[in-house]
């Protein structure tokens, strides 16, 4: 059965659930008082406690293939002093648990004093609802959903011969305690649908994709309008797909699309802004700050508080309240993106970017909603420019190397442009680069800035945490594009 919180707010529903109901082996002034004794001489760190319920079920072929629920509930213990971090966590949330955790982080002091950082500014904004999304439907009305999109995608097209979907929900309650006695809580929604169709003619079987989702009600993806649009989506890259030939490869002018091409930036740009890299030196971008980095024009902020959006964050996993941080400003760098550890021992504030997927980890330096600024410039004017190019409309997978900034991407929809003109879809185009370099190869940008559907996931040092990413149309130059002829 899926928890509920009370309408007292956050604090009050994270008591609820770690302090004081008939399962709870831990009292609020235990934590506090163990937290701040084990903290005692530490330049930071905290009690990280956390409840996840998250449910997933998929479809395939019209058969529910996979259902499951899940919970978990535990904490993490943090001491910080100087760069040296002491780390411990459980899945046991009793006194006897957590005094086990602070002996073993305490190891870090090694009779060194350190001074208290001071605690975050706080924070009253709610971005999202607090109400948790799988209680607002019942399994029936979710595992229905999926068997209603096979039958629409079948009915809309006769050459669909497969049907994959899967529908997601999950809700997170964590509560931060801090050694001053600072204590802040978030109730996090989020919720995902994916659609998968694959299509056959005369012998040839393509495929298509859409998925979206955010921290929202489940039941805004139960609108009809809303599936009908993803299975729409989905089946129109598929059809797009059976009639593309081979791409062609070199170096060529690439023209991007809105939304989630910005995925490109995320990788080739903003995990080379995280902090850690750059206070370490491995980024190709640190010790730049006030120098040009990209074109003129080019604007990339990370913005944790835009609403409902899937990277969006009340709080980060340390308490900071997320923001609005400028990265690049008409091609200067401005900053970093930082947890509190990277700020402190670089002399600046944190930016609400410190993250962690779970209870078991620690938090790291890591991107929210990620975005280019729009410019000026319509697509059709980029078009109409390239005399031999590619327009790259959706990207697949893709990966990046933090040191030396070069990215290798995969185009799940792209076309050729020949003589200013869109003519014929291509398939297995690549987009071969460096971060540092592209973002200098940016040559016109488009007044379309559109977000992504809320589907990206971020994996670092080995954790997963869900992430936006957002840009215009972008026209770039040079750029290397690995095809099949």
């Amino acid at each position: 059965m899926s928890f509920s919180p009370s309408h007292a707010g956050a604090l009050a529903a994270t008591d609820q659930l770690f302090f004081t109901n008939g399962q709870a082996q831990l009292n609020r002034d235990e934590a506090e008082k163990l937290t701040r004794t084990a903290l005692d001489g530490m330049d930071d760190g905290e009690l990280f406690l956390e409840y996840r319920e998250s449910e997933s079920i998929a479809l395939d072929d019209g058969v529910i293939r996979s259902a499951s629920f899940n919970t978990s509930t535990g904490f993490g213990l943090r001491a910080v002093l100087g760069e040296e971090t002491g780390f411990a966590h459980s899945d046991e949330m009793s006194r006897t648990s957590l005094l086990r955790a602070a002996d073993a982080v305490s190891a870090v002091r090694a009779g060194r004093s350190g001074q208290m950082a001071p605690p975050p500014r706080p924070t009253n904004q709610r971005l999202y609802t607090d109400a948790n999304p799988l209680g607002d439907t019942d399994f029936a009305a979710r595992s229905g959903l999926l068997s209603s999109i096979d039958a629409y995608a079948r009915a809309k097209d006769s050459r669909v011969v497969q049907v994959m979907a899967s529908l997601s929900g999950e809700w997170q309650a964590v509560q931060i305690i801090r050694a001053d006695g600072a204590r802040v809580a978030d109730l996090r929604p989020l919720v995902r649908l994916n659609v998968s169709v694959v299509v056959e003619h005369a012998g040839k079987r393509e495929s298509g994709s859409y998925g979206l989702g955010g921290r929202y009600e489940i039941n805004r993806l139960l609108n009809a309008e809303t599936w009908h649009g993803a299975v729409d989506e989905a089946l129109r890259q598929a059809l797009v797909a059976l009639e593309a030939q081979a791409a062609p490869a070199g170096e060529m002018e690439v023209v991007l699309g809105a939304g989630w091409p910005g995925i490109l930036l995320h990788e080739a740009v903003g995990h080379g802004l995280e902090g850690d890299f750059n206070r370490k030196g491995t980024s190709v971008f640190a010790g730049r700050i006030g120098t040009r980095v990209a074109s003129p024009g080019v604007t990339v902020i990370d913005d944790g508080s835009m609403p409902d959006r899937r990277g969006s964050l009340t709080i980060d996993d340390e308490g900071t309240p997320t923001g609005r941080t400028v990265l690049i400003e008409d091609g200067i760098l401005k900053g970093y993106l930082q947890d509190r550890l990277n700020a402190r021992l670089m002399g600046v504030a944190p930016t609400g970017n410190g993250r962690r997927q779970s209870y078991a980890h620690m938090p790291l330096p890591r991107m929210t909603n990620t975005i280019m600024l729009e410019g000026n410039a319509t697509t059709e004017e980029m078009i109409r420019s390239v005399k031999r190019g590619l327009y790259a409309v959706h990207f697949g997978g893709g990966q990046v190397d933090i040191t030396s900034g070069k990215f290798v991407f995969a185009a799940s929809e792209a076309y050729l442009i020949e003589n200013g003109r869109v003519t014929a879809p291509v398939k297995g185009a690549t987009l071969i680069g460096s971060g540092a370099e592209a973002m200098t190869q940016v040559s016109m940008i488009g007044g379309n800035l559109e977000l992504d559907p809320g589907i990206g996931t971020c994996g670092k040092a080995g954790q997963g945490v869900p992430v936006g990413v957002g840009q215009p149309t972008l026209k770039m130059t040079g750029l290397t594009v690995g095809g099949t002829v």
